[in-house]
């Protein structure tokens, strides 16, 4: 079966370039793209960015990266925000966007295909 997402648009972590740490765990990215771990190892306040739930990158990171199934990220955001007891990510329009909020927001996080990272973000891995 061929994948919807082109090997050069591989989904990456990637972080504000002043994040302190250079890689985390399967679970922990997990907790911060489920809203559920709100600072970084150093405390600093981690601000998740995505991108559409329809978008084949978001698609790719959820299931790859994150394994969870897109739909079960919007159940928790959505459980969260109307139960009041939690925040949703910011959803950014594009890819270039992601690239510019991750860059210029203290603290921030998000993904990128392969393609897209440069020297205006930290690439993270996820072990």
């Amino acid at each position: 079966m061929l994948s919807a997402v082109p090997a050069l648009a591989e989904p990456v972590l990637v972080a504000h370039p002043l994040v302190s740490v250079n890689q985390l765990t399967v679970n922990t990215t997990r907790l911060m793209f489920s809203m559920q771990l709100d600072q970084w190892p150093d405390g600093n306040r981690v601000r998740v960015f995505v991108l559409p739930d329809d978008s084949a990158i978001h698609r790719a990171f959820s299931k790859h990266k994150l394994s969870l199934y897109p739909r079960q990220l919007r159940r928790v955001w959505d459980r969260q925000l109307y139960s009041g007891t939690g925040q949703v990510p910011e959803t950014v329009r594009s890819e270039t966007e992601m690239r510019r909020k991750v860059a210029t927001t203290p603290g921030a996080v998000g993904y990128l295909p392969s393609a897209m990272i440069d020297d205006t973000v930290s690439v993270l891995s996820i072990r």
